[in-house]
């Protein structure tokens, strides 16, 4: 590997590796459990008086709706009960497209519960679907019309109520339903998304509810934060007639107050001297936090107070809680304590510009974090449009009650990234936070305590890199430290970290890498504590009173990684925020402690691996890796685009698959024959979101599209291959070759490692084995690009990063030199680490 060897190359970026062919994903068998037949006229009879009723209260409700001039949402909401143990097709209730839309899917129990908006007039709709059941109706040829299925699967109609909009977790809602909380309202985009807005804001006010002015607007839903009690929104049919949805809003940011008092040592002195100002690549940290004071010396030369932002001009600039600062001198310098003992120079490439977004607990009572965020971004993109920037964020949720969900935060997020106000063209990188287990209480329980304290919003957004917490730092010289031991062991997860354990199997693996956020420590009688040599040292926000302070958590370790993004940027200017990313992912390894507590014994099948994955994410990257190759550690990068899908008549479809032949050192591998290699490849790409709870139905999914890579196996051809992955390849062959076996050796393998847009597997094996690994396909698979034509964004392209690397730690001879004579020789890079 590059850290065995010392040798510096950079990285390999062959050019012209693929060609493009039509794809068609291969159809999965899907076995759907048989709809029990109901008593045909007796359910129709039934269905019919139920819908009388509904029909009663829309009437009622459209005249008080006309009464208040309302101009959007005429109609009324109704709620779709499925008969016990019965998978309800809730897209087909608003598939006829007169304006009846599905706005949310909940399982409740063995149940599923569809409630749908249907306008004034349309509710015939529904009475047409059960005549033609009640009546057995039958088109040309025999063929059945009478929707048998879908009207069996329906066990009761209803109008649909609060119940029916909530879906946020139970324990969110207050115990008192005349408590006056924040609410999000997640309001259907419509036609005419100001005039919804407005009626909305409208019947709100009648209701006597506070509407803010901030809004969040996605593909097919807006966001709106709301302060009243539920009594007020239960007597407002008006109000809850509009919604799609209803959830708790994110009141409150999560972030660490002033640190305690630690005796300042004497070794501040040559610091400054040592400093390398190397501004490299036009790069920034863009700090999302409580401001930063740029006076204490070593952050003057670093932060211009032109760069220093605020989204409430009254705050100020300044950091007057400490926290902006301390992660400032983190993404800037990384964990001062070797810094000052070490007498070498320290190199800095990077700058730092600051958007201070909150103030103290309670300061953005009620506002939208998705918001906040969003204008943040827009204030330093405005003042200075061509920098190069990662965002660093390590404000938080104060709990992880969305379990993977999407929030409004999350996905504004991911829409930032994805840069949806530009089509992709321009996304940017966000590095967040995993959020923190503060409670000592739960440390005395680690490490189970790490499967129960879950990823804090907005911290599962696809397209961020979400940093949760490890440590090395196991030494505790506190006086009285003898009474105390570690928590966690060196190289194990940190005691403040938050996982993604619990998450339903769908969402990503969340966090995607760990880095140093300090440890905690524990006594003989199980009372647990911070300690001051178990944290990080960094700057203080007070320098007149003291030059440095401690910080710890996944705040630090994101301000950590968001440097070292930065470091990357500023050594490749040409990369893409998909690329650093995925470095950042493809750089990191898993620590044996880690291996250790999840794959016990060394088994890694899939639920271990997955529980690794939940827990640790890819691992703890590596600088060293992430910047440079070696003569037997090669890393390939291609940055590229496809169009996963395109419009054939009335049908969208898959289009284009990559078939990616990279420059492959192939005969001095089979000259290798059993020395042991490792081959691992990353697929980095963003999506654009479309939240809503929608039940996971495909038709409905939260990602544009969603790419994946295959790779050629040891024995296939270039035929097997194609025909492996793609169904025209299929269709086009005349005799097929064998596919060559089962493709074993891969740490994740394929059907786990699918998750979310960011994909990454390593393969181990021998190096005559790997010669004909050369061969890598990138495909499409569904997204609502494809899924949801009527937004238009099936014609859209989908950028992408691959890197590809051949680690051989156990060989002499020059891998790199072999691949690099097939490609125009690449421009020497040297960034001090």
């Amino acid at each position: 590997m590059a850290t065995e060897n010392h040798q510096r190359r950079p990285h390999l970026f062959p050019q012209d590796t693929r060609s493009t062919e039509g794809y068609t994903a291969k159809k999965a068998v899907v076995v759907k459990a048989a709809v029990p037949h109901q008593p045909r006229v007796q359910h129709a009879q039934e269905l019919h008086t139920q819908f009388a009723q509904v029909e009663a209260a829309q009437l009622q409700l459209v005249a008080e709706q006309k009464a208040a001039k309302v101009q959007t949402a005429i109609g009324i909401l109704i709620e779709f009960e499925s008969q016990q143990g019965v998978e309800l097709a809730a897209e087909s209730l608003a598939r006829d497209r007169q304006g009846i839309e599905l706005m949310n899917v909940r399982k409740q129990g063995n149940q599923v519960l569809a409630t749908v908006f249907v306008p004034q007039g349309k509710l015939t709709h529904f009475e047409r679907l059960i005549e033609a059941y009640a009546e057995h109706r039958t088109g040309a040829g025999g063929r059945s019309l009478d929707n048998q299925s879908l009207i069996d699967a329906i066990r009761s109609v209803r109008v649909a109520t609060f119940d029916s909009l909530w879906t946020d977790s139970a324990g969110a809602l207050p115990a008192n339903d005349a408590e006056a909380i924040w609410w999000e309202a997640w309001l259907p985009a419509g036609d005419n998304r100001p005039q919804v807005i407005e009626d909305f804001r409208k019947v709100g006010e009648l209701a006597g509810l506070l509407i803010r002015e901030r809004a969040l607007h996605f593909p097919e839903r807006s966001v709106v934060q709301m302060y009243g009690s539920k009594a007020q929104l239960l007597q407002s049919s008006l109000v809850l007639n509009m919604v799609a949805e209803l959830r708790r809003a994110k009141t409150t940011a999560e972030f660490f107050a002033a640190l305690p008092q630690e005796e300042e040592a004497e070794w501040t002195g040559n610091l400054q001297d040592r400093l390398m100002l190397q501004h490299a690549g036009n790069s920034y940290v863009t700090l999302l936090d409580t401001g930063v004071n740029h006076g204490h010396p070593l952050l003057a030369p670093m932060v211009a107070d032109g760069d220093r932002h605020t989204v409430e001009p009254g705050w100020g600039h300044d950091d007057t809680n400490g926290h902006g600062t301390e992660l400032a001198g983190l993404a800037l310098f990384g964990d001062l304590t070797p810094a000052l003992s070490d007498n070498g120079a320290l190199s800095v490439p990077h700058r730092l510009e600051s958007v201070k977004i909150l103030q103290g607990p309670g300061d953005n009572d009620g506002q939208s974090y998705g918001a906040i965020t969003a204008e943040a971004v827009a204030r330093v993109e405005i003042t200075a449009q061509d920098r190069r920037r990662v965002f660093a964020m390590a404000v938080s949720s104060t709990d992880g009650r969305d379990r993977g969900r999407p929030s409004s935060w999350s996905a504004e997020v991911d829409r930032l990234a994805f840069d949806c106000e530009g089509q992709g063209e321009t996304p940017r990188l966000f590095v967040i936070c995993a959020g923190n287990t503060q409670d000592p209480n739960a440390w005395g329980d680690y490490p189970a305590s790490l499967s129960t304290n879950l990823v804090h919003d907005p911290g599962q957004a696809w397209n961020a890199l979400t940093v949760g917490a490890y440590s090395e730092l196991t030494t505790i010289s506190e006086a009285f430290g003898h009474e105390y031991v570690p928590i966690a062991a060196a190289g194990g997860l940190s005691p403040y970290t938050t996982t993604s354990s619990t998450w339903q199997p769908g969402w990503p693996f969340k966090p995607d890498i760990v880095m140093e956020g300090g440890n905690a420590a524990v006594d003989g009688t199980g009372f647990t504590s911070q300690m001051d040599s178990l944290s990080l040292l960094t700057t203080n926000y007070q320098p007149h009173d003291r030059l440095f302070t401690l910080s710890w958590a996944t705040s630090a370790s994101t301000a950590l990684a968001a440097g070292m993004a930065a470091r990357i940027q500023a050594a490749y200017p040409n990369f893409w925020p998909e690329t650093i990313r995925a470095l950042m992912v493809h750089s990191a390894r898993w620590t044996q402690p880690m291996l250790n507590a999840y794959t016990p014994n060394g088994l890694r099948n899939q639920a271990n691996m997955r529980q690794l994955l939940r827990h640790c994410g890819y691992g703890v990257p590596s600088l060293e890796r992430a910047l440079y190759s070696a003569s037997n550690s090669l890393t390939l990068i291609v940055q590229d685009q496809l169009q996963p899908y395109q419009k054939v008549g009335s049908t969208v479809r898959t289009r284009d698959m990559h078939l990616h032949d990279l420059p492959w050192p192939t005969e001095l591998l089979q000259e290798l024959g059993d020395a042991q290699v490792t081959l691992r490849v990353t697929l980095s790409y963003f999506i654009e979101p479309n939240p809503g709870e929608r039940g996971g139905i495909d038709k409905y999914a939260y990602q544009s599209h969603a790419l994946r890579f295959a790779v050629r196996r040891p024995l296939e051809t270039e035929a097997s291959f194609r025909r492996r992955i793609n169904a025209q390849a299929v269709a086009a062959e005349q005799v097929l070759p064998a596919a060559g076996g089962a493709d074993v050796g891969w740490t994740i393998g394929e059907r786990t490692r699918a998750r979310g847009s960011l994909v990454s597997d390593s393969w181990r094996g021998t190096a005559a084995a790997l010669a004909n690994r050369g061969q890598l396909a990138v495909f499409p698979a569904l997204g609502w690009w494809r899924n949801r034509p009527s937004h238009g964004r099936f014609d859209r392209a989908a950028r992408y990063s691959l890197v590809v690397s051949i680690e051989a730690p156990e060989i002499q001879q020059d891998l790199y030199a072999r691949v690099a004579q097939q490609i125009a020789a690449p421009v020497a890079i040297e960034i001090p680490i």
